[in-house]
């Protein structure tokens, strides 16, 4: 081997790095395959087996995320970490804050750039029609004070020498077990789509490969970055009454309007702690909001952005 030339261990370790968290869970698919597609060494950690495509660049890492010291030893240095740990949604009272407090270690003993997906909670019961990186936080209970919680240690690690991104969107469109699968089109064979609420409010939605690639693209610029930032992705903006159009348009069928029960849901939430979570967040269809941002844009340069049509095509496949 010469002076000029690099061992296949070399190369592959010559590439930048990414540790993905939850690689099974939704944005954590997405990111691993942004990535990978990217170029990037890719290391997948996830507790179970996961059916990923075979690709040169990425590895597969069987762990429990809060076993932190293992997870440390086993990746070594890494030049960002995805946090795309996903707690059962009924269970975040005991599990987001441990799983946040998990990445920040992780992210902390790999030297690695901690990125984290936001949401829209955070904005409470009263979030403006525009959210923007200065539009205040006001949730003062439920899950939109937990996600201020998670921001904030995160935020507090930062101050402590942690280098972190929060990029900030609206409701996925794509993987599963989200707002589009379980309840908007789960009638769809049906000829029915499930309304949330008032079918012309704005609803901030983002397709999850474009959420990838913004992810992908701010890693890129990640020597740009020092201390704790918030990016908003604007992603898609659609009311209950455009999701129903461009559903009718991919299907070529005309569908039928129906409400979601939420009596229905608010009777069976006295008993299932997932459905009560859900009822917790109704306001969120009720009402109108967008992530607007100019920050990211002048950031990363024109921003991903995939049809509604062509994000629910590929969605309901």
């Amino acid at each position: 081997m010469t002076a000029n030339t690099l061992s296949t261990d070399e190369v592959k370790h010559a590439k930048p790095s990414v540790l993905v968290l939850g690689a099974k869970g939704n944005l954590g698919r997405a990111a691993v395959q942004a990535f990978a597609a990217a170029g990037w060494r890719v290391i997948a950690a996830a507790r179970s087996t996961m059916d990923f495509p075979v690709m040169e660049n990425l590895e597969h890492l069987l762990c429990d995320a809060l076993d932190t010291s293992k997870l440390i030893a086993a990746v070594g240095q890494v030049d960002v970490v995805v946090h795309a740990l996903n707690p059962d949604y009924a269970r975040w009272d005991t599990l987001l804050a441990p799983s946040t407090a998990a990445a920040i270690r992780i992210a902390q003993g790999t030297g690695g750039l901690l990125m984290v997906p936001g949401n829209v909670y955070n904005f409470g019961s009263e979030l403006p029609a525009l959210l923007s990186e200065e539009t205040a936080f006001a949730a003062h209970d439920g899950k939109g004070l937990l996600r201020i919680q998670m921001e904030r240690s995160i935020a507090a690690a930062s101050v402590q020498g942690l280098r972190s991104v929060v990029i900030r969107a609206g409701d996925f469109l794509g993987g599963n077990r989200s707002w589009l699968d379980l309840a908007i089109t789960k009638s769809l064979h049906k000829n029915v789509v499930t309304r949330m609420g008032p079918e012309d409010l704005p609803h901030a939605w983002a397709y999850l490969p474009d959420l990838a690639e913004v992810f992908v693209r701010v890693a890129e610029r990640r020597s740009s970055l020092s201390g704790y930032q918030v990016f908003h992705y604007p992603g898609l903006s659609a009311s209950a009454k455009e999701m129903h159009q461009a559903l009718e348009s991919i299907t070529g069928r005309k569908l039928r309007a129906k409400a979601l029960p939420w009596w229905l849901f608010k009777l069976i939430a006295l008993v299932s702690p997932l459905l009560r979570s859900v009822v917790q967040m109704r306001y969120l269809w009720q009402r109108p909001h967008q992530l607007v941002s100019t920050r990211l844009e002048n950031f990363i340069g024109p921003l991903p952005a995939t049809s509604l049509q062509q994000a629910l095509a590929a969605s309901i496949r």
